[in-house]
């Protein structure tokens, strides 16, 4: 009943917010390219839905909220997406195009300013995600990716892909690896929230952008892959 009710005023709320934003985005394009105050209003959202849930933020003292990045994190549910929005920079979203067919969450990510790419077309997923996200990154705004591509199903750390990589050598911009934890288990299969399900968000320092540049894609990769791995190791034994 309680995830019923729940439910009921996440879609009001978001309905809301939803209008809300849109009137942001109107009222604020014309002198605020980076959409700083539509995203204040997303993070607003984000954190509003995830009140109720026990949570750990950890290692905030590596984010510089005046410095862009190239941000990567591992991938286990859609809660992912917004247990980010703890970290406080303004980013943008590159995500499968599928996703912004989803009812508000697809509406909110076109007024957010978000990357669709067609996964099933390589090549043309990379050059667009190299473009818009080039466009981003100098308006200051940070890019969020999600390195394995898709959901990891058993919650480990899968292969890493190559284009949050490509983009921050390509334009100079350093790495921020975050590493997520619980997120899979606050919805059930039944579609009822885990009320005392914990959610761990944990910022790595980041990869210089001088290491970036240093450093060979593929290498790059499985640094960084290395990192969150024992990040996320070190975080469910603390559990």
């Amino acid at each position: 009943m309680l995830s019923l009710l729940y439910y009921i005023w996440l879609t009001l709320f978001c309905a809301v917010m939803l209008v809300v934003s849109v009137v942001a985005l109107a009222i604020t394009w014309p002198f605020q390219k980076s959409r700083r105050f539509v995203h204040e209003l997303s993070r607003f959202l984000a954190q509003s839905f995830l009140s109720p849930f026990p949570r750990r933020v950890e290692g905030l003292e590596h984010v510089d909220p005046k410095s862009r990045y190239v941000i990567v994190l591992n991938h286990q549910a859609m809660v992912d997406i917004v247990s980010l929005y703890f970290v406080p920079l303004n980013f943008r979203w590159v995500s499968k195009r599928e996703v912004f067919r989803i009812p508000f969450i697809g509406q909110f990510l076109l007024v957010h300013g978000d990357i669709p790419i067609d996964r099933g077309h390589a090549a043309e997923a990379m050059e667009q995600m190299l473009r818009e996200g080039s466009l981003w990154l100098s308006r200051g705004v940070s890019i969020s990716i999600f390195p394995e591509g898709t959901r990891s199903r058993d919650g480990e750390i899968h292969r890493f892909k190559a284009g949050a990589f490509a983009l921050a050598k390509a334009t100079g911009t350093a790495i921020l690896p975050v590493v997520l934890d619980g997120t899979a288990q606050v919805i059930r299969p039944n579609r009822l929230f885990a009320w005392r399900q914990r959610i761990t968000v944990k910022v790595l320092p980041p990869v210089s952008a001088e290491e970036v540049s240093r450093c060979e894609t593929h290498e790059l990769m499985e640094t960084v892959r290395s990192r969150m791995v024992t990040a996320l190791s070190e975080i469910r034994k603390n559990r």
